[in-house]
């Protein structure tokens, strides 16, 4: 069995551009995509000074970790909202324990790598909405649909 190892310069990689309201804006660099990976994945973001991540959420099946290369920012976890500055690493558990967010609170972009296992299906859970998201592939966008959680149903619900 041959076995193909892709080396991609982060430079070679375009930037992927996601905003939401005046809050949630950020690029990204798909690392672990372009490389071929399958079981981690790793990405480059960059938050422009005053704006967060993606929304307060953690994951029941994915674990992440986070380290800053460049900037500063509030990391905010369940415990509260902590500072995170260049060299700081965070590991996020798959649990409520791992809920986080990242905000750029500075006056400068805030660059940071984020790995996270590739278990699918995940199940993410967004705190602030009440809102389950139930995903198939992080490769695949698409692939994803999302519950609010007072709208549960019986298991046998429609079934007949």
């Amino acid at each position: 069995m041959s076995r193909t190892t892709e080396v991609v310069h982060i430079d070679a990689l375009p930037w992927e551009e996601a905003q939401h309201g005046d809050r949630n804006q950020w690029k990204r660099k798909r690392l672990g995509v372009a490389a071929g990976g399958e079981q981690i994945g790793a990405s480059l973001y960059e938050i422009p000074p005053g704006k967060r991540s993606f929304p307060y959420h953690f994951h029941w099946a994915n674990e992440e970790a986070l380290l800053v290369v460049e900037g500063s920012g509030t990391l905010r976890l369940p415990e509260g909202q902590v500072p995170i500055a260049k060299g700081d690493y965070v590991a996020l558990r798959a649990s409520p324990e791992g809920a986080h967010q990242v905000i750029n609170t500075s006056d400068k972009p805030l660059r940071y790598l984020m790995f996270s296992t590739m278990i699918e299906p995940d199940v993410g859970v967004y705190l602030d909405s009440n809102k389950i998201g139930v995903f198939r592939s992080k490769k695949d966008r698409a692939s994803y649909v999302f519950f609010r959680s007072g709208e549960a149903v019986d298991y046998w619900d429609g079934e007949g």
